[in-house]
């Protein structure tokens, strides 16, 4: 055999045990250290790792992909390869959450061999199908990410007495965190925090409905009870939402004359109220909405003194891990709370705290949603 058609046969065996029947340990065999010449055209030196650490990725996110040789040619210690790929995008990919779309690709691959028949440089056209696939998923967090900040407040109210202090900072992946404030009868206030499942443009138009409920049946029926207003928003979302999506939300009345807060919870994480620098949980039961119709949610009611401050919050916060894996926390929360909550701007010590936590290099998951309502502190 001549060593033209030995470089072929590698190349074959690469395509067939390699991508196909995911023999990995035969990259250490065919591959050396090489330069690879990518689409985009870049320039990278690989080695068998590499491809080893990419085919199993690629593997991993469409399970059933195959690669179909068309034909081969070559010549000196190249080889050309005319090939179809194919497979269905199931699971995340360098960044790219999955679609469920199908791909096939034409395309060619070009290897050099060594005189000892390892590959030691490549050329690839593939992937340009991944590519926009990439763009179509970039356009759909835009929308997302614009569907979401048109549903946050514009103004914060102002409140003689109050300092009312909102805090929304995106991650990469649109969430469906959200706040919101409704302007009720005798000068009351609602405010609402919550989360909508999942990410993207689903999440995005799940807030997005369940802010404009929200805010209808506050304006339609001026509720006093959180709790009641709840259960309404409740049964319009349970046949309004995919069945595998629910919100936690958070929903309060303030009177700022009596400094009453009347509140509920649809299984959202428990805000704390600081009171006599110590962290206390504001409790009440309730599921999440859009899970199940005739659902009842436990009210409770607080009146703030001077200087007490209240900290609503999404799970982006206490989900947040560092680098060794540790995930910031409740207790860690709680006992930040008790001891920064007298400053100024309590968020402001939060996000110090969770930065220096997480340390340099930390890529956030989840939106970070905080809303801190304080009673202004009595002249001295």
């Amino acid at each position: 055999m001549s060593t033209e058609e030995e470089n072929k046969a590698t190349f074959r065996r690469y395509i067939e045990e390699v991508w196909n029947k995911t023999n990995l340990a035969l990259a250490d065999e065919i591959f050396d250290r090489y330069i690879s010449h990518q689409p985009d055209g870049h320039i990278l030196e690989r080695g068998p790792e590499d491809v080893k650490r990419f085919v199993g990725e690629f593997r991993a996110a469409f399970p059933d992909f195959h690669i179909s040789i068309n034909d081969q040619i070559a010549e000196g210690d190249k080889v050309v390869v005319h090939a179809t790929i194919q497979g269905t995008h199931l699971r995340e990919f360098r960044g790219m959450a999955p679609t469920g779309k199908e791909i096939q690709e034409i395309g060619f691959s070009v290897f050099r061999f060594s005189p000892e028949g390892k590959v030691v440089e490549s050329w690839d056209s593939y992937y340009s199908q991944l590519g926009l696939m990439r763009q179509s998923i970039e356009q759909e967090l835009m929308l997302a990410r614009s569907i979401q900040r048109a549903s946050l407040p514009q103004v914060v109210p102002r409140l003689e007495g109050w300092q009312i202090s909102p805090f929304y900072q995106p991650a990469r992946e649109v969430g469906g965190d959200f706040y919101d404030f409704h302007l009720l009868s005798e000068d009351r206030l609602g405010l609402v925090v919550g989360d909508a499942t999942g990410k993207g443009v689903p999440a995005a138009l799940v807030m997005s409905t369940t802010c404009g409920m929200l805010r209808a049946v506050s304006q339609a029926l001026d509720y006093s009870s959180p709790g009641q207003m709840l259960e309404r928003v409740n049964e319009a979302l349970v046949p309004s939402i995919p069945h595998n999506m629910f919100v936690t939300c958070f929903y309060a009345v303030l009177d700022p004359k009596s400094a009453t807060l009347r509140y509920a919870n649809a299984g959202h994480d428990v805000p704390y109220l600081h009171r006599n620098s110590a962290a206390e949980e504001l409790r009440a039961r309730g599921m999440p909405l859009g899970l199940m119709p005739g659902m009842s949610y436990e009210e409770d009611e607080i009146v703030l003194d001077a200087g007490e401050a209240a900290l609503f919050y999404s799970d982006g916060l206490v989900e947040a891990h560092d680098l060794r894996g540790e995930m910031f926390g409740f207790p860690r929360l709680k006992e930040l709370i008790a001891e920064h909550a007298e400053k100024e701007s309590l968020e402001e010590a939060l996000l110090g705290e969770l930065y220096s936590f997480v340390g340099e290099g930390w890529e956030q998951e989840d939106d970070i949603t905080l809303l801190t309502l304080r009673r202004s502190p009595s002249p001295s």
